[in-house]
């Protein structure tokens, strides 16, 4: 109980900031949604300029929470077609980068601070950093993690930026490709919004993402535990000896 107490004692504004990082998209999803079906135009024929001002703004969006990453693929993918997934890509190497930034500032190290007081969760946690581009592949993979709130919690572990930058695209691609295929092939952009309707193919794509991600996940985790429990009796065995 005093280590939950001591927990949001010293990190109220991180704890605080996950928590909106998970009900956003919720919102913003749906006051997008709305906003569409009543100007249904409102992206079609984007001049050059428009469509990098609309990428930027989408950046922002996404890394702040405030639209699902599946969500803008499908958008994007329908009003820009294929022509426009290198601004996509873009976008999302942006929002990962503001959200990275606003993390970092956020937390100012207090949540890895707080974490000198229990030895093994911080040997676990400098694990994991050393695995650091397995561990962002797989948070990235897996279109049931929030994007926001995973670039949230890597930089709280403080996770190498450029590292961390490369490795959110590579994970994000596979899931982001197939939203984004399923947005230029629809008829009906806001019905493909309230229900992706992947069939019977996608749905096999996206289950085999999630249990990629879990396993693998799961492997890492349970790794730096290990790791971290044999160096600490190695430590202990010098120490005695």
């Amino acid at each position: 109980m005093a280590f939950v107490q001591e927990l949001f004692r010293n990190n109220t504004s991180t704890l605080l900031s996950m928590v909106l990082l998970v009900a956003l998209p919720v919102a913003g999803s749906s006051t997008l949604t709305y906003l569409l079906y009543q100007h249904q135009a409102l992206l079609q024929q984007l001049s050059f300029g428009q469509s990098l001002l609309y990428f930027v703004a989408i950046a922002f969006t996404m890394a702040f929470a405030l639209t699902p990453t599946t969500f803008v693929a499908i958008v994007t993918g329908f009003y820009l077609g294929w022509a426009g997934l290198p601004g996509m890509v873009v976008a999302y190497a942006l929002a990962a980068l503001v959200g990275y930034e606003v993390a970092t500032r956020l937390d100012e190290g207090r949540l890895l601070g707080f974490l000198h007081h229990f030895p093994k969760a911080e040997a676990v946690m400098q694990e994991l950093k050393h695995q650091s581009w397995q561990l962002i592949v797989l948070t990235r993979l897996s279109p049931v993690l929030p994007f926001a709130l995973m670039t949230f919690v890597l930089a709280v572990l403080r996770v190498d930026r450029r590292r961390f930058l490369l490795a959110s695209v590579v994970g994000m691609l596979p899931r982001s490709l197939f939203f984004y295929g399923l947005g230029t092939k629809a008829q009906d952009v806001l019905a493909l919004v309230r229900d992706p309707d992947t069939g019977t193919a996608g749905k096999v794509l996206v289950v085999a993402l999630v249990v990629v991600s879990i396993a693998g996940l799961y492997y890492l985790f349970n790794r730096a535990l290990q790791r971290a429990l044999q160096k600490q009796v190695k430590k202990q065995q010098k120490n005695f000896s």
